[in-house]
């Protein structure tokens, strides 16, 4: 009997190395898919980056979009459990820090490995939310916005474009604005909290309430909000000291 062709998992577009040292699972920033993580390198130091697909965002986009950070949490554990068995982290920025939060409390609350350390970007911390001027924004403002990141992101906005990918950074907008946790779940893995000096979107100094939500380390990067797409160096050592850590 012929062997069957591995199913493709359709929440990692790069197949897991058999021989990383770690691992930095990669959620996109809201209204945008894995591509976005296009210019960043798939290893270094032998832990590798791997851009997460979420449903409804590109690839997936024929799927639901997911409506709350938990039933997203939920899902991804799933998803992602074969390739645990190494340390490991979640990088998110803005809106999908609240998503590697809550990913990693699912981790912890059902007895799966934990992460190695949990890197949140340019996001307050879930108690101190909703925050971000996207929330109060119209479809035209959103749009506006969605035109400057797809430039940023080396691609050419167009009408159509800017239509499709309005309706997932809706969804995503809305998720984020019903994210409301009084009394966030304390982590027992470490968590990076990482700013950026020149970020007028999310300033560095709203951003100490993650100290709440677990054991955290503080640091303040140089760079405008949406630095972090182009793989700074001093980003990549402070991931890649995080796992060697453990």
């Amino acid at each position: 009997m012929a062997n069957r062709p591995k199913r493709r998992n359709p929440w990692l577009p790069h197949e897991p190395s058999a021989t990383a040292t770690g691992r930095v699972f990669l959620i996109p920033y809201s209204g945008c898919g894995a591509s976005m993580y296009r210019q960043w390198p798939r290893r270094r130091d032998g832990v590798e980056f791997l851009p997460v697909e979420l449903p409804g965002h590109e690839t997936r986009f024929a799927e639901p979009n997911f409506e709350t950070y938990q039933e997203l949490a939920k899902s991804m554990v799933i998803g992602l459990e074969d390739h645990l068995d190494v340390p490991f982290g979640f990088f998110g920025h803005c809106g999908s820090a609240l998503a590697a939060y809550e990913v990693s409390a699912e981790l912890i609350r059902s007895g799966m490995p934990a992460p190695a350390r949990v890197y949140v970007s340019s996001e307050v911390a879930p108690q101190d939310g909703p925050a971000g001027r996207f929330l109060s924004m119209d479809d035209a403002g959103l749009g506006a916005e969605l035109a400057k990141l797809i430039s940023q992101l080396g691609g050419k906005p167009s009408a159509e474009l800017i239509e499709l990918y309005l309706e997932v950074l809706r969804a995503d907008v809305e998720t984020n604005k019903r994210y409301v946790m009084p009394e966030p779940y304390r982590l027992s893995c470490p968590i990076t909290a990482i700013g950026w000096t020149e970020d007028d979107e999310i300033p560095f100094s709203t951003m100490g309430g993650w100290g709440e939500c677990g054991e955290t380390t503080s640091v303040l990067l140089d760079g405008r909000h949406h630095r972090f797409i182009e793989a700074p160096e001093d980003l990549l050592d402070v991931m890649c000291s995080g796992l060697s850590a453990a």
